[in-house]
């Protein structure tokens, strides 16, 4: 505990440190207004559903559940995993704005209408009012958990907590149809890519998480 208070005393008494994380709260704050507009314009220019190899074979199962509560329970994780050490803030901030304003480009790029037999999800649910459903390209359920654990790659017990949480996700969106298996699959190579421009764009807040 104290190991613990002596780091965030430390971090949190260095201007420049702290510059960076607000940097980086200003950057994920325009991506997520960057993906709202981006939905907006999904819904108005959304075709028709098409056919999928992978969803024509597999019956639509109800994980509503799983998919908005787990996503709020990843997210837990990730705050707990980032308070452990502040110096882990700045790049996972940064890194986490890119990735979604990656996405929000692909989602204006892509304007196929969801699968037609897509579970019903609950619209007051928080993280449901965060997606159109016509928002498919990439799946975010997928892509970012598996960005979490490219970041954390160094640190075992991490990188293999957040790619099964990845590889669940993945099956979450599939099992309910929320996805067609494009979005699903395309996301860990997408994801890889941005995890990469990441790493040159922040090179100084990659290597201070690295340390920790």
């Amino acid at each position: 505990m104290s190991n613990l208070y002596n780091r965030h005393k430390a971090f949190w008494s260095d201007k420049r440190l702290i510059a960076e994380v607000v940097i980086g709260i200003v950057l994920l704050f325009l991506s997520m207004y960057a993906t709202y507009w981006a939905n907006v314009y999904a819904v108005r220019r959304a075709s028709s559903s098409v056919t999928d190899i992978l969803l024509d074979n597999i019956p639509v199962v109800d994980v509503d559940f799983l998919y908005s509560t787990g996503a709020a329970i990843f997210m837990i994780i990730v705050a707990i995993v980032a308070f452990q050490d502040p110096r882990r803030l700045s790049f996972l901030l940064k890194s986490t704005a890119l990735f979604f304003l990656f996405r929000s480009a692909f989602m204006m790029l892509t304007h196929i209408g969801p699968p037609q037999d897509m579970l019903i999800s609950n619209s007051s649910d928080f993280f449901h009012k965060l997606s159109s459903g016509d928002d498919l390209f990439f799946s975010a359920h997928t892509g970012y958990p598996f960005l979490v654990a490219l970041i954390f790659w160094n640190h075992n017990r991490l990188k293999d907590l957040f790619f099964t949480l990845s590889i669940i996700g993945a099956v979450i969106v599939i099992l309910g149809h929320y996805h067609y298996s494009i979005d699903v699959f395309s996301a860990f190579f997408i994801t890889f890519g941005i995890f990469q421009i990441s790493k040159k764009f922040f090179e100084k807040d990659y290597k201070m998480l690295v340390a920790t």
